[in-house]
């Protein structure tokens, strides 16, 4: 089916005020591409890749989670994780502890390595939020804060940010 055909067929179930925003789709997929593009170099030297960095993200941010709290994150299953994981933990960016309350239940922590690469990786794609952030002046962050967390689902638990005064578990590096 040609474009033309494709659009036409479209045309009577799209509403002018449901037409698909492109410009911004394709803004939000080039945005993302670059921010996901700095950090993605500084972890080639690692051998690891983007699923090696939202895991390490999370343990980081989050001393103590768990497995299953990490796989309800980020959506995957658990044979998804486990490479990842694995390489994490035997390149010693990542430990797993038996849980405080139920020993079976391993509770993962980032290593004082993992820390530093966490933190390291944050510092790069803040210059990015910060650099865009200072071309919209006063209330940008506020702006770009909203507009984040109203493209989240609100129905989902697990997307809530760690509070940024957070310090559980955070070393000195």
């Amino acid at each position: 089916m040609s474009p033309e055909a494709v659009k036409a067929d479209l045309a009577p179930r799209v509403r002018r005020d449901e037409a698909p925003m492109y410009e911004l789709i394709e803004l939000f997929f080039f945005a993302y591409r670059d921010f996901v593009g700095d950090a993605d170099r500084l972890l080639e030297a690692y051998g690891f890749g983007r699923a090696h960095h939202r895991v390490l993200y999370f343990v980081s941010r989050r001393p103590g989670l768990t497995i299953a709290e990490l796989l309800e994150i980020l959506r995957i299953t658990k044979q998804s994780l486990n490479r990842v994981l694995r390489e994490l933990l035997d390149k010693n960016f990542i430990e797993a502890r038996p849980g405080a309350l139920d020993r079976r239940r391993r509770q993962l922590y980032a290593t004082l390595e993992g820390e530093r690469l966490a933190l390291r990786l944050a510092q790069v794609q803040t210059r990015r939020f910060a650099s865009a952030l200072d071309k919209l002046g006063d209330t940008g962050l506020q702006s770009a804060t909203t507009f984040l967390n109203a493209m989240i689902d609100p129905q989902d638990p697990t997307a809530t940010p760690t509070p940024r005064n957070e310090t559980v578990g955070v070393r000195r590096l």
